[in-house]
């Protein structure tokens, strides 16, 4: 019994640093279930203000971080990138937390637990953008998940059950996808760190590549569903139908742009190493996934499901990025999702706004709910109509420099048939984009309608604040892109 080694951990070992950030979300979610389970009393701001304020705390222990990479069992890795995702998905879940200030009083917002939740899930979106490790991944994946099926299904609605439910079966069968693949890979290499199983790959030549090939396809399918991909988009209509305005804008922004994070990382083994069939892939997904949502949109009568399959195609062009695998292509990746944060924030917000709780209604985002909104409401039909052009990819609002970067990307990495499916995707999305605006401003209007229903002071004021980053995006680019650039660059992307 002597003879048994001890294991001592030496806690200065762990760069303990490096998981503070998701230790502050974690311990403020247990936090929001224990005062609920000492008293019932306390309304919903309280846990909404202790939400926000947690991420905030969150936010500055991720931008105020000065240690080694990797930290917590070498499980760890942040990096540039890591840092730069941490920021967008705190400040992303910091906007639409601030969305739960509404009129109205909707079921799940009665509920501590939702936001309990809520940090639970951003701590596990941190943690995927903050690892190379496949089992770290795959828990965060997990536990992020799990937290926003829960989330969505607390809507008080038939449709947010179906919703849930069609989320979770989808998000089963990835996780096995995942963890499939990363046992392949692990059974090939002998790790689960993605920077070593790049450079066992590397050493060996690709040796026994069809297995490779094997392992690679079930990760690049799990991936595709978290990002929304074609053919595995499917989901994405019937799931953002179901949510609140408010949630349906955040799942288009925050856990994509933690699986964007896995898959630049993923992907790298084999865009460094020109691995044809891979990219072969990838472009065919990039190609088919701006496109072919793009043309349902096309049909769409529901401003929601629109939005939808916008932010599917949006997808498809940020995963070009991954792609094309240049450095500038990377910079552009995060230019071009901080733009598209920004204006489908507002967008998402001016539909939160005019949010009723009239069950008797089977769609209350129908473009015709809007007809003649000029007349009825002026101010709130040139806020909606400002971030659908935005969404169009019109100059000079913002979106516009993200697609212009990205394009240019692609153009100078050679991309040249990439680049003009971007823009012809781009020209697509503008004629329907123009529909609302459309109902707007050539309607006549119901005469039973009655906007901003939802609407709050602290609400108007971010759609307003989201307004003016809109326009005045052309003065925010040059000093994003050399935070982007100086990030990027620390990480050797």
């Amino acid at each position: 019994m002597n003879d048994i080694p001890k294991i001592v951990i030496d806690f200065a070992s762990l760069n303990f640093s490096t998981i503070t950030p998701m230790i502050i979300a974690i311990v403020a979610a247990l936090l929001i279930l224990c005062i609920d389970l000492a008293t019932k009393k306390l309304d919903k701001s309280f846990y909404l203000t202790l939400t926000v304020l947690a991420l905030v705390i969150d936010l500055g222990f991720v931008l105020g971080f000065n240690s080694d990479a990797r930290g917590f069992f070498d499980l760890l890795l942040i990096d540039g990138i890591s840092v730069l995702a941490q920021a967008i998905i705190v400040i992303a879940s910091i906007f639409f937390a601030l969305l739960g200030f509404a009129k109205l009083r909707f079921q799940e917002f009665r509920y501590p637990e939702y936001f309990a939740l809520y940090l639970f899930m951003i701590a596990g979106f941190q943690f995927m953008a903050s690892s190379d490790s496949l089992i770290l991944i795959f828990v965060a994946l997990e536990t992020s998940s799990l937290a926003l099926y829960t989330l969505i299904a607390m809507h008080n609605r038939l449709n947010a059950i179906e919703a849930a439910i069609k989320y979770f079966t989808m998000g089963a069968l990835t996780a096995a996808f995942f963890a499939f693949g990363s046992m392949i890979l692990y059974a090939q290499t002998g790790s689960v760190e993605l920077g070593q199983i790049s450079q066992v790959l590397t050493q060996s030549g690709f040796e026994n590549y069809f297995v490779i090939l094997i392992a690679a396809t079930f990760i690049i399918a799990a991936l595709a569903f978290k990002l929304s991909l074609f053919p595995f988009h499917l989901w994405v209509a019937d799931v953002y139908e179901g949510s609140t305005a408010a949630l349906a804008g955040f799942i288009s922004i925050v856990p994509k742009i933690a699986a964007f994070v896995v898959a630049l990382r993923f992907f790298e083994i084999f865009i460094v190493s020109n691995d044809l069939f891979i990219q072969t892939i990838l472009y065919t997904i990039v190609v088919l996934t701006m496109t072919i949502p793009n043309l349902i949109a096309l049909l769409q009568n529901d401003i929601k499901r629109m939005l939808a399959y916008s932010s599917i195609s949006n997808a498809g062009f940020a995963m070009g990025a991954i792609l094309i695998g240049t450095n500038q292509a990377t910079q552009a990746l995060f230019l071009y999702w901080i733009m598209f944060f920004i204006t489908n924030l507002g967008g998402f917000t001016m539909l939160w706004l005019n949010r009723t709780k009239d069950y008797s209604k089977e769609s209350d985002h129908s473009m015709q709910k809007y007809a003649g909104l000029i007349k009825t409401s002026p101010k709130v039909a040139v806020l909606m109509s400002l971030f659908m052009l935005t969404l169009a990819g019109l100059p000079p609002f913002a979106l516009f420099w993200g697609k212009l970067y990205l394009i240019g990307s692609a153009v100078n990495a050679g991309f040249m048939f990439l680049a003009f499916m971007m823009i012809i995707n781009s020209a697509i999305a503008a004629y329907y984009y123009l529909k609302p605006v459309v109902y707007m401003f050539l309607k006549e209007p119901e005469d039973d309608i009655t906007y901003l229903q939802n609407s709050t002071p602290i609400m108007k004021y971010l759609a307003i604040f989201c307004a003016i980053l809109t326009i005045g995006s052309i003065f925010t680019i040059e000093p994003l892109l050399q935070i982007i650039t100086y990030y990027t660059q620390i990480s050797g992307f």
